[in-house]
């Protein structure tokens, strides 16, 4: 359902909520989320122009959260990358089909319900849930 970019998003997001007092190099976010570097460095320049990440440059610089955790929901980060296709019109472009039909209203109100899913969780949320298993850590 969600592009790769915007996973990879997520996964680099929720990297740099886990440490929030230090920027990260792009090195490092790449080894712990297991992104192509140089994919990555894209996902990482477009969150920063979407304003959910910080760009530091020089010796000591990286990459941090721009605002806290609590105040990104998922679907800041996964619009940051072209938002969850909602169906409006007839996807065959059937003249007929002045609404949705049975199918493809169904669907929208599918995406519809993940759009609202991603809406109401945050990447704090995340980090929070009680589980046996850590977000990007093998062996925490």
């Amino acid at each position: 359902m969600l592009q790769k970019t915007a996973e990879y998003a997520l996964r680099a997001i929720v990297y740099l909520a886990q440490n929030p007092d230090a920027s990260q190099s792009a090195d490092k976010v790449a080894a712990v989320t297991r992104i192509p570097r140089r994919y990555l460095h894209r996902v990482l320049q477009q969150m920063v122009q979407a304003g959910l990440v910080r760009s530091q440059p020089g010796p000591h610089g990286g990459y941090s959260l721009a605002r806290p955790a609590e105040e990104i929901p998922l679907i800041d980060v996964i619009n940051a990358f072209g938002p969850i296709d909602r169906i409006r019109k007839c996807p065959l472009g059937l003249a007929s089909h002045t609404g949705l039909c049975p199918l493809h209203r169904e669907l929208d109100e599918a995406y519809a319900s993940i759009e609202a899913a991603f809406s109401r969780v945050t990447i704090a949320q995340i980090l929070d849930k009680r589980s046996k298993f850590i977000p990007l850590c093998e062996h925490c």
